[in-house]
């Protein structure tokens, strides 16, 4: 099969190459990922000294929406979601979205379909905006159910 661009009149196959070759980002991408929580799952970052603090929260003593983000994949990984959660509820959400979305692009990849994610600006301001409310309630005193 064969995509064709109207405007350069460029012809672009599709799904070609074998299904191995395909899922080769995709996998390349889990293993990064399964790599990092393996090793966020081994060395506690609730002991000190392993990973360094929060540059914003050290000068200002702000939460940004990352913090706690390691201390949540490691009770994620342990299997401790109600701690998860607590460290970071954000990212604990993310972190099933992602897994769905790997799946999404994986089983698309095998299939030899393109597994283009595009997200509009609507998209873009939803998800700043996503995290700006997030940042700003975590840091309020009414907030304190946020913070890491």
């Amino acid at each position: 099969m064969r995509d064709v661009n109207a405007e350069t009149q460029t012809v672009t196959p599709t799904g070609t190459g074998s299904a191995l070759a395909r899922l080769a980002v995709p996998a390349g991408i889990m293993a990064a990922v399964a790599g990092a929580f393996a090793y966020v799952g081994a060395v506690n970052p609730n002991e000190p000294g392993h990973y360094p603090v929060c540059p914003l929260y050290r000068v200002t003593g702000l939460y940004c929406p990352g913090c706690g983000g390691l201390r949540s994949a490691h009770a994620f990984v342990h299997g401790d979601f109600a701690a998860a959660l607590h460290d970071n509820a954000l990212a604990t959400v993310g972190y099933p979205l992602f897994a769905v979305l790997w799946t999404v692009w994986g089983v698309r990849a095998a299939r030899g379909r393109p597994s283009r994610l595009t997200l509009g600006p609507v998209h873009m301001w939803a998800l700043g905006a996503l995290l700006l409310v997030f940042s700003i309630v975590r840091n309020l005193p009414s907030g304190g159910w946020l913070r890491p």
